[in-house]
């Protein structure tokens, strides 16, 4: 069943920042029945370029008009996440679907809030975890769920980062190692994508704890995490991110755990990952990635909108993850 009114999904974009040069945007171009419509950004300089640059012909410096525009029937949220509840609000207001940028949120209460005012109004939530609907990932969950692996034991998430001395000088201008504006520092902002990951491969995270610190001091938030966590199913995992590493020590290894075998990959690497099991030894699997990053998951929202597919990132899903961090960071230490 279509979601909405209309036989394409006609997007206006908040915030067109990094993001929206080439891991997002431009799919929704090429994805059939859907393109964008109009653009925002506070600054008028900065929209005109990027609408010129992208062939938008409406842009605007004001989030409401834009979400007024009559249009725009969808809206993509591309900001910060200290803006994703005020503009989730108003596109709801509207009666317009949401996309939004992850983390989800700042919190995982600010993500029930969203959720809240959504279902309210009646309009779908998505989230931006679009590693659920990578290859790679789809080909782990598939052999996973073949028991390929046997029963799974446990997973070992292993994300280390050598502290980048430029932020220095910049942390005033890098919002993601500002709390106020992202809710943490980088574990939010990567972390947030293993975490959902996680879900998407084992299922909801019944219990988290963890402890976080911030060791470098070079700005406000976080800089090393440590915790476990317990899913629904039984399985147990843990993890650790560092981001004050040395440059020999930068490591993003994942490791699932089976009775029968364990599966190796990078969350943020290549379209790789190494299969080892009992029975077959070794097996090495690669994959080749979209250039827009985002194109897979956002043809899974325009199919849902359009009532021809469904997808499996949405508000629920997404404010899980955050919930987790809420839990791992805690206790500062």
């Amino acid at each position: 069943m279509s979601k909405i009114q209309d036989t394409e999904v006609r997007w206006g974009i908040l915030g067109v920042g990094n993001v929206c040069e080439v891991k997002s945007a431009p799919a929704m171009n090429l994805i059939p029945n859907s393109k964008i419509v109009a653009v925002m950004r506070r600054s008028e300089e900065k929209v005109k370029d990027y609408a010129e640059r992208h062939g938008v012909t409406k842009w605007y410096t004001s989030a409401s008009e834009l979400i007024n525009d009559p249009e725009v029937n969808a809206i993509y949220i591309a900001t910060p996440p200290n803006a994703h509840l005020e503009l989730a609000k108003l596109a709801a207001a509207a009666g317009k679907p949401v996309y939004v940028e992850k983390p989800m949120a700042r919190t995982h209460a600010e993500c029930l809030e969203m959720i809240a005012v959504c279902e309210k109004a009646n309009v779908p939530l998505y989230v931006a975890y679009y590693r659920r609907e990578l290859p790679q990932f789809r080909k782990i969950k598939e052999l996973m769920d073949a028991g390929i692996l046997g029963e799974i034991r446990t997973v070992h998430i292993n994300l280390k980062q050598k502290l980048d001395a430029t932020l220095i000088t910049k942390v005033e201008t890098n919002w993601r190692v500002d709390p106020e504006l992202a809710g943490g520092g980088y574990f939010f902002d990567l972390a947030s994508h293993q975490l959902d990951l996680m879900d998407f491969f084992f299922g909801k995270i019944t219990h988290a704890s963890g402890f976080a610190s911030n060791q470098a001091k070079t700005y406000e938030a976080e800089d090393i995490v440590s915790g476990s966590f317990v899913f629904d199913s039984g399985v147990l995992g843990s993890g650790n991110w560092c981001f004050t590493t040395s440059a020999n020590a930068e490591v993003d290894e994942t490791i699932i755990f089976g009775s029968k075998g364990t599966i190796r990959f990078e969350t943020f690497g290549k379209g790789e990952f190494t299969l080892n099991t009992d029975e077959n030894g070794t097996q090495d699997f690669s994959f080749e990635l979209p250039k827009h990053i985002q194109q897979p998951l956002i043809k899974t929202i325009v199919g849902d909108l359009l009532g021809t597919e469904s997808c499996n990132s949405t508000g629920v899903s997404g404010a899980r993850a955050n919930w987790v961090m809420d839990q791992l960071v805690k206790e500062r230490i």
